[in-house]
């Protein structure tokens, strides 16, 4: 071996025991390991920076944007709430979490898919009485292989396509990825179901705050508006958009007060007084076009600058003992009280005529720009950061058009996917459908850093004449093995490097390997480019290999012992799957 090659192999090995040892974050380790590649010479000066202009980097952040888009309108609960309402069974239930998680999967970023449907799956197994650890685990597994199925499901896909650009000069385009990717997924998606149980049931025996303080009640009060299909109907069809979450307390009709008889028939006009989860509260206020109570807030640029804050009185605050009504919070603060949560009492008031308490719990909507003076002037204290989205306004099939637009302009060939997708991320933002305070959030940071950081050094081992060292070393252990062998080799390669690094990482190191090692073989790349992003996207072994995997670890009460009692065998049947297809598809001569 050359110094150079020495010298590669010394950062990139050093880079992946760091990623092993797991003591520093992937984007520092990246970092600092782009900064010694430097300055022992095997990366240029002026190509220290050239991973923050790849593609790569653009396509992932722009993304997570649209994905985030997508999350936001609730166009997937309100769906399945609707054509789905009755759903019991969990073999059906988990079917159908399954198919939609891969689907999206497929079009958006694979955790973006997973994160969509959580909410979801926690739905049905308060519904049914059983542990979310059920749906969790499989959901994350569909997720990482409904990624398969597109060139933008997943970051792999994204750098394997890249790098046959280099090699043949044609990348693959966004769909060469589906024959492999959706048989892969239709075989896990059946082994997920009928195998489910090879998890024990566990349950989450360390709750974080936000999952504490999604356990309390708020009580809130919405208007029937004229055109909202819900006049002439009975207060049960709106309650039933809550999943059995919300309870009415009481109706208000001009002056009188009616009980709240499932089977009474509403008026527009009617003010319904509310009690339920805050998320279970939006999507009966959302999917039913109720009017929250409080008005337009003037000072707001646009829909975007709207927010709504969870905060609690605390025992200093200057609320105590008045209502909203005599506080004048909209007149004098241009502040809306939505909602409001008492330990231990359900309120039967009007909600501005609630007086407030210490230890209240309140949401309250304004514009950004006044919200933090107002909290920090009347000493309420904000609660751990998290999405309240009753309230927010949203634009339902927007995302959904924007998302369907980019994905035709690429599989037409108008337009690049990094372009298409970096425009559908300016859509996001431009038609109000994420706010722009909150765009830089959605992306995220630690990973396009991690891309933009490896990129240059995982090129070393091909510039220094690594990668076809390490190719001849496995071509003279693969010589006397047939196509279907040699194939295999790399996926189980990639599939056993992959949970101690990230993913993109995997396939940073291991693409230019696979390529050298079909061309010394005398192969043609492309089974053996797409056996990496395979073997990199199937994480099922541990919980810290993928984002998807770590997301359900908390909130699944699983213990590290579990994922490979699934995983495993499902990485063998993807392996047994995986070879015949991929030669079929993508021949090796």
């Amino acid at each position: 071996m050359t110094t150079h090659q020495i010298l590669a192999f010394g950062v990139i090995g050093l880079v992946m025991a760091v990623f092993i040892w797991d003591r520093f974050r992937y984007d520092l380790v990246a970092c600092c390991s782009l900064v010694l590649a430097v300055a022992v010479g095997i990366v240029p000066f002026d190509r220290a920076f050239s991973g923050f202009s790849d593609d790569i980097v653009i396509i992932v952040g722009s993304a997570l944007i649209v994905s985030a888009g997508v999350a936001r309108s609730g166009i997937v609960d309100t769906t399945i709430k609707r054509f789905f309402p009755n759903l019991n069974k969990l073999h059906a239930q988990l079917a159908l979490l399954l198919i939609v998680v891969a689907v999206l999967s497929a079009f958006i970023k694979n955790i973006g898919a997973l994160a969509i449907m959580i909410p979801v799956a926690f739905q049905f197994a308060r519904k049914t009485g059983r542990s979310p650890s059920l749906y969790l685990m499989p959901m994350s597994f569909a997720a990482l292989l409904g990624g398969l199925m597109t060139q933008i499901g997943t970051s792999p896909n994204i750098v394997v396509s890249r790098l046959r650009g280099e090699i043949t000069g044609a990348p693959f385009t966004m769909f060469d990825f589906t024959p492999v990717g959706a048989t892969l997924t239709l075989v896990g998606i059946v082994f997920l179901i009928f195998f489910h149980r090879l998890v024990p049931e566990r349950q989450n025996e360390n709750p974080s705050l936000e999952e504490a303080l999604d356990l309390k009640n708020y009580f809130s009060e919405a208007t029937v508006v004229e055109g909202s299909g819900f006049e002439g109907k009975e207060l049960n069809g709106i309650l039933q958009l809550g999943d059995g979450e919300v309870v009415a307390t009481a109706i208000l009709r001009g002056h009188s007060r009616l009980s709240p008889i499932p089977d009474v028939l509403l008026k527009a006009g009617d003010t319904i007084l509310l009690e339920g989860r805050p998320e279970a509260l939006d999507r009966v206020v959302s999917n039913a076009k109720l009017k929250l109570a409080g008005k337009p807030i003037p000072e707001a640029k646009d829909e975007g600058d709207v927010t709504s804050i969870e905060a609690v009185v605390s025992s200093e605050s200057m609320l105590i003992g008045w209502s909203a009504r005599q506080l004048s919070l909209w007149n004098r603060r241009r502040i809306n009280l939505l909602a409001v949560s008492r330990h231990g009492h359900r309120l039967t008031e009007r909600l501005s005529e609630v007086t407030l308490r210490a230890g209240d719990v309140l949401v309250l909507q304004g514009s950004r720009r006044n919200l933090p003076a107002f909290l920090q002037e009347f000493s309420c204290l904000p609660l751990a950061q998290r999405d309240i989205m009753l309230g927010t306004p949203r634009r339902a099939y927007m995302p959904l058009l924007i998302l369907a637009a980019a994905m035709g302009v690429t599989a037409a060939g108008m337009v690049p996917v990094s372009v298409a997708f970096f425009c559908a991320a300016l859509a996001m933002v431009v038609f109000r459908v994420i706010p722009l305070a909150e765009v830089y959030k959605a992306v995220d940071g630690p990973i396009l850093i991690m891309l933009a950081a490896l990129n240059p050094v995982s090129d070393t081992l091909r510039t220094s004449g690594g990668s076809d060292l390490i190719a001849g070393w496995l071509g003279h252990f693969a010589a006397q093995m047939p196509p279907y062998g040699a194939l295999a080799l790399i996926l189980i390669t990639a599939m056993a490097v992959t949970p101690f690094l990230n993913n993109a990482a995997t396939v940073l190191v291991m693409a230019p390997i696979a390529a050298s090692f079909a061309h010394t073989l005398g192969y043609r790349p492309e089974a053996f480019l797409m056996a990496v992003a395979i073997g990199a996207g199937c994480d099922f072994l541990t919980p810290i290999g993928h984002q998807c995997n770590t997301l359900v670890f908390g909130p699944g009460g699983y213990r590290f012992s579990d994922y490979p009692r699934l995983g495993l065998p499902l990485s063998f049947i993807i392996v047994l799957f995986s070879v015949p297809v991929l030669l079929h598809v993508w021949p090796v001569h």
